[in-house]
């Protein structure tokens, strides 16, 4: 019989998975370990409840490991022997334990993924990576699937994700429904009805926790109510709210996904995705737990709700995951705009006259979220229209929300949002005027500025931003077949009026505190 190795294996903060096979082998001579550390505080200016959310989660995860008798080494933030840098920390506990192999699960980072293969090699023990047992796909799955193709459609790769999983299909090849995809019935605008439950709340006291990250002089962005954090941060507090999303809505969650609204921060979206890109739940868990309750309440719950929720994590999420790993490490170098300009300072504080930035941007602050239409066509419109350089845009996106990790979060910014990939995400770039806005929402209505107006002092800024946008950048838009009737719209636009457009977006971008 050969004898066992001792081993350390490395848990980061986003693999809190409860369910990977690690935790159900036989125990002796293994010692996990977590870090809290500098290292992951300081790589960019992150939300405050974005630090408290994955710290609670790791020191809950930790906690879950001990009571079923794992050898687990905690390193606090504070803790005088924690070094706040991976490699040292690795070094410190290897040679203290006399460790005789190092594990660990493939980070979802880049950066992390290059500084493990880097320690890895610098160790003179064993190492061996794991898979985090979490995605529906492997990192090289997109990259088999889309190869030969001209375009990386992600409707085609969805679809196969369904066949493969056998979700909502009526046959082998045919869905539920008679269609794939009911994203034209997923764009209503909420106008007070139906009523929408308040969001499942925790009111954890979280003023003890604060003063650590305090006295470890962490800086952070946000705002947070220490006597009430509202996330979840257990694998019990994450089912909790899947549950609640089920029950409560997935009825409406459809109807309003698009929807924006002054006075309510989260509509009927779930709320589910730190639970998820923590992997305190699993994705296949979600959708199963969802399409059955709605298999179970087919009289009271229309398809077009379940579909749009499904499509966001079985097709989105894990196309933009293989997105990621099939692109980096240049993806993140990506600016094919050539955009330059600085982010606006009211993106920190959310002081502008534009009420639907002045929500989106102030709930962000307030919540450490905001529901993937302010982020695509309000916060990210904007920056694209100012023509923002994509890397202060990526920084904003990964610091400010909590359930921002970087393979999730650059491919839908620097791809989906800015266009910066030229075309690899999207077809086409997600611009509007103040005309989707206003459909989509109730923004406009309180406004200091007029959507009907284009280029008048108090004309919505989105307008004369848009047309802008579409001249300065039209050399690269001549050739994509889907601008092709703006751009004609544009060509019909006489010279007075493009040089208004244009007089009033520069006094925008160059003056943002103003607007």
């Amino acid at each position: 019989m050969a004898e066992k190795l001792k081993k350390l294996r490395l848990i980061l903060g986003d693999q809190l998975n409860h369910q990977h096979s690690w935790f159900k082998e036989e125990q002796d001579e293994i010692i996990y370990v977590l870090m809290e550390m500098r290292q992951e505080t300081d790589y960019t200016l992150h939300h405050i409840q974005k630090v408290v959310g994955f710290f609670l989660a790791m020191r809950n995860f930790a906690k879950y490991l001990k009571e079923r008798e794992h050898e687990v080494i905690y390193y606090h933030i504070n803790d005088k022997e924690n070094q706040q840098d991976l490699a040292e920390n690795l070094k410190q506990l290897i040679k203290k334990n006399d460790i005789e192999k190092f594990e660990y699960q493939l980070p979802d980072e880049y950066r992390l993924d290059e500084q493990l293969n880097e320690i890895c090699d610098s160790l003179s023990i064993e190492s061996e990576s794991y898979d985090t047992e979490h995605f529906l796909t492997q990192r090289d799955d997109l990259e088999k699937f889309y190869k030969g193709k001209k375009q990386m459609t992600m409707e085609y790769f969805y679809r196969d994700m369904r066949k493969k999983y056998d979700i909502m299909m009526a046959t082998k090849n045919d869905p539920e429904g008679g269609k794939w995809n009911f994203d034209k019935s997923n764009r209503k605008k909420w106008t007070g009805k139906p009523e929408i439950p308040h969001e499942r709340g925790f009111r954890k006291d979280v003023s003890a926790f604060l003063k650590v990250i305090e006295e470890a002089g962490i800086k952070t962005m946000g705002n947070i109510d220490e006597k009430s954090f509202n996330w979840p941060t257990s694998r019990e507090d994450g089912l909790s709210v899947l549950n609640y999303f089920c029950k409560n809505l997935l009825v409406h969650f459809g109807d309003f996904q698009d929807a924006l609204h002054t006075e309510q921060a989260y509509l009927f979206h779930s709320r589910l995705s730190f639970c998820m890109n923590t992997k305190m739940l699993n994705p296949k868990e979600v959708i199963e737990s969802v399409v059955g309750y709605y298999y179970e309440h087919k009289d009271e719950i229309d398809i077009s709700q379940v579909e749009g929720f499904v499509r966001q994590i079985l097709g989105w999420r894990e196309y933009m995951r293989g997105i990621y790993w099939l692109k980096m490490p240049g993806y993140r170098r990506s600016n094919k705009l050539d955009n330059q300009n600085e982010l606006p300072p009211f993106y920190w504080d959310g002081k502008t006259k534009m009420n639907c930035l002045h929500h989106s941007i102030t709930q962000s602050l307030d919540n450490a979220y905001a529901h993937h239409i302010q982020r695509l066509m309000i916060t990210g419109n904007y920056a694209l229209l100012t023509q923002c350089h994509p890397d202060k845009v990526d920084a904003w996106y990964l610091g400010i929300y909590i359930d921002a990790i970087e393979w999730v979060e650059i491919t839908n910014t620097r791809g989906m949002s800015q266009f910066a990939d030229g075309g690899i995400v999207a077809t086409k770039p997600y611009v509007s005027s103040g005309s989707y806005i206003n459909k989509m929402s109730n923004y406009c209505k309180s406004c200091h500025y007029k959507v009907s107006k284009k280029t008048e002092d108090d004309a919505c800024p989105f307008n004369s931003l848009y047309w802008n946008f579409l001249d300065d950048k039209k050399e690269f838009f001549n050739n994509n077949q889907r601008m092709n009737m703006m751009m004609s719209l544009l060509e019909k636009k006489d010279a007075k009026e493009i040089a208004k457009i244009k007089e009033r977006a520069t006094q925008i971008i160059k003056n943002p505190s103003d607007f």
